[in-house]
């Protein structure tokens, strides 16, 4: 057996050439017109699209992860008026005792800073422990023979 007598074991294949001519003709097997029959045909990725539609908040810091300083939340209001059918006198009021009565919520699973407002009157004896209190609030309980601390 001589060399000019061997053969390949797969046939020769040709690489196809798009657009050069020969059997393809015209569009050369990319169809008609559009962004795909271009050459390149880099396509806008979706995901863009649907980023561009989002609406942008404005300002310092909005869009960083929503987040803000979690020690730095305002305290939950409560005013006087809104404790007076639920406590007794001589009963102390904190923020566990508050959120027993439901009359204020945890935030995310964690205890909410409560202050109390001076609207309204006050009768009974009560005794606030832990809460933050306007001086107005303050002076109405003292008057009524309550406490603070």
């Amino acid at each position: 057996m001589q060399i000019h007598n061997l053969k390949r074991k797969n046939a020769n294949t040709k690489k196809i050439r798009v657009g050069r001519g020969g059997k393809r003709g015209k569009t050369s097997g990319r169809g008609n017109k559009g962004q795909k029959a271009r050459a390149g045909r880099k396509l806008r990725p979706e995901m863009r699209d649907t980023i561009k539609k989002i609406p942008k908040k404005r300002g310092y810091g909005k869009n960083r992860a929503n987040s803000r300083n979690y020690r730095n939340v305002k305290p939950t209001t409560l005013n006087l008026s809104s404790l007076g059918g639920f406590f007794t006198s001589e009963e102390i009021i904190n923020v566990y005792n508050l959120i027993e009565k439901g009359l204020v919520k945890k935030i995310k699973g964690r205890l909410p800073k409560v202050k109390i407002l001076a609207k309204g009157e006050i009768d009974s004896k009560l005794n606030f422990e832990g809460l933050l209190l306007s001086d107005v609030a303050k002076e109405k309980i003292i008057k009524a023979g309550g406490s603070v601390k």
